[in-house]
């Protein structure tokens, strides 16, 4: 299997500077998103057992076994700005499981910036298109244009981690 391209340090040069402080915020983004528009939902598109994307298990970040998947989309005054890709290995069981599975329509990161013991990996980037099934995902809820931002971590809690990937659609832009 071919290697992942996510790389540890933004590369964009000639991205968008409000994109850029999206893609580079070190803080929650649901929190972000919460100050940036007057009306914020989390809509919740899909939530159960699948498989683990193929980026995700070629990087060890979830491994082969099946995994708990959570998408949903961030909306910021009716405006879709956000698609997240959440993995959770089934191999273990623990809190992370029966929070995950509770969510609904609520924000994960609510969670994982709360929750003091979280321990947040790197953020890694990479910029995907039509390929990439994020990219493929992420059309279907309106024109993206030719390619996307995305950005991923890993956050541990015990022996569970659970990676978060957030890809940052057109409207995004329009926010501060």
């Amino acid at each position: 299997m071919k290697r992942s391209k996510w790389r540890t340090h933004f590369a964009g040069a000639h991205c968008d500077p409000i994109l850029r402080s999206w893609l580079t915020e070190q803080g929650s983004l649901t929190a972000r998103c919460q100050r940036a528009s007057s009306s914020f939902r989390v809509r919740l598109l899909r939530y159960g057992k699948g498989r683990a994307l193929a980026d995700e298990a070629v990087e060890g970040k979830v491994g082969r076994h099946p995994a708990w998947v959570r998408e949903v989309v961030l909306e910021c005054d009716g405006v879709p700005v956000i698609f997240a890709h959440t993995t959770l290995s089934t191999a273990h069981s623990g809190r992370m499981t029966r929070w995950m599975a509770g969510l609904g329509s609520r924000s994960l990161g609510s969670l994982l910036f709360a929750y003091p013991g979280f321990k947040r990996g790197g953020i890694e980037f990479l910029r995907i298109d039509e390929r990439h099934p994020l990219y493929r995902r992420a059309e279907a809820l309106g024109p993206q244009g030719k390619s996307l931002w995305a950005r991923r971590s890993l956050h541990r809690l015990g022996r569970q981690q659970v990676l978060v990937t957030e890809v940052f659609l057109a409207g995004i832009t329009l926010l501060k």
